[in-house]
């Protein structure tokens, strides 16, 4: 079974950029869709981003688009989330997940966006 790392999160100011990262082990990344999601304080969790398995295909909640860009190497088993000109809204803990299965993600890697 797929075991799921998230990391590189952390504080920003408002514009600034972070480049998270999820490692994979076990299952088989290079053949599933993954998926970023995030959880908002108090909130459920929310799409953010999906890209295909052989990574060519992407696609981006409204209020990111423009903004993010996932990413993939299946070589390495990692999937990457860069995150551009963050605003104080995208403020949350960020989850990958195989194939939208959020029983299956990993345990978040915290963002805070603030002055």
């Amino acid at each position: 079974e797929m075991q799921l790392r998230e990391s590189g999160g952390g504080l920003v100011q408002p514009g600034g950029s972070l480049r998270l990262s999820c490692a994979a082990s076990g299952g088989s990344f290079r053949s599933v869709m993954m998926v970023w999601a995030r959880q908002l304080p108090g909130k459920g969790l929310e799409w953010v981003s999906s890209i295909s398995a052989p990574g060519g295909t992407t696609s981006y909640a409204d209020s990111v688009t423009g903004r993010f860009t996932a990413s993939r190497d299946n070589a390495k088993n990692m999937l990457y989330l860069q995150m551009n000109n963050l605003k104080p809204e995208d403020t949350a803990m960020y989850y990958c997940a195989p194939g939208g299965d959020y029983t299956k993600k990993g345990q978040g890697t915290q963002v805070t966006v603030s002055a």
